[in-house]
This record gives C-alpha cells, structure tokens and sequence, in this order.
C-alpha cells in the first residue's frame, strides 16, 4: 500500500469519533457500561459507568447512579453522580441527589437539590 496504508486510514478516521447514543423513546433498565462517550436522550433507571464523557439531552432522564470521566447534564438526574474530572450542569439542568466531583460547573437556572463533596475523586478502577 502506499504511505497512507488502510491501517493509519482506518485508525485516524475511528480516531475519537466512537461514541455511544441512547435516543429518545428508548428506556433502558439495569446496568451499563461503556468504554466511550455516552449521550442519553432517552431514559435510564439503574447504574452507568463510563470511562469517558456522558451527556444527558434535554429530554435525558437517569434515575441511579453515574460514575465517569466528565458530564454534561442538559436534562433531568436523579440519585448519586461520581465524576472523576468536571460535571457541568446547563442551565435546563435538573439534579437531585448527591454529587462527588473535582470541578463543578454549574449555569444560571440549572437546579440542583442536594449534596456535593468536591474532594479529589478517582473513578472505580474496573467500572
């Protein structure tokens, strides 16, 4: 093949473009886990764990409980969040429950009903 063989196409096209959606309609009940980034604009009641970023859309719901590298909550949480890095909360944010954070960011208008220890954490090797 030439300079730009099929494994540096393949490998510079897959390149941080590996995400998994979960789309309005859908509820999952139960346990995930995900080795990429997350975006959920359906419904999840049970336990995430993701070792990159999650989105919750606007229409996202999660009633449990969210272990990752970073969030962004556009939508509707519920229960225990664990964010190894930044959880930022948008301004259509509704969060209820308890927070472990490094840095949190939170807009105007983002409502937040709970607790938050913003002490180093480290994300659950394994998880």
């Amino acid at each position: 093949m030439g300079l730009f063989g099929n494994n540096m196409a393949k490998e510079v096209v897959t390149q941080g473009s590996e995400y998994n959606t979960l789309a309005f309609g859908t509820k999952i009940i139960g346990e995930i886990h995900a080795e990429n980034n997350f975006r959920i604009d359906g419904t999840v009641e049970g336990s995430i764990f993701c070792k990159g970023k999650v989105i919750i859309g606007t229409k996202g719901l999660i009633e449990g409980s969210l272990t990752c590298a970073s969030a962004e909550i556009i939508g509707s949480f519920k229960g225990k969040i664990i964010v190894s890095d930044t959880l930022s909360l948008k301004s259509t944010a509704k969060v209820e429950g308890e927070i472990k954070t490094k840095i949190l960011s939170i807009e105007p208008n983002a409502a937040f009903t709970g607790t938050c220890d913003m002490a180093d954490v480290k994300q659950q090797p394994g998880k």
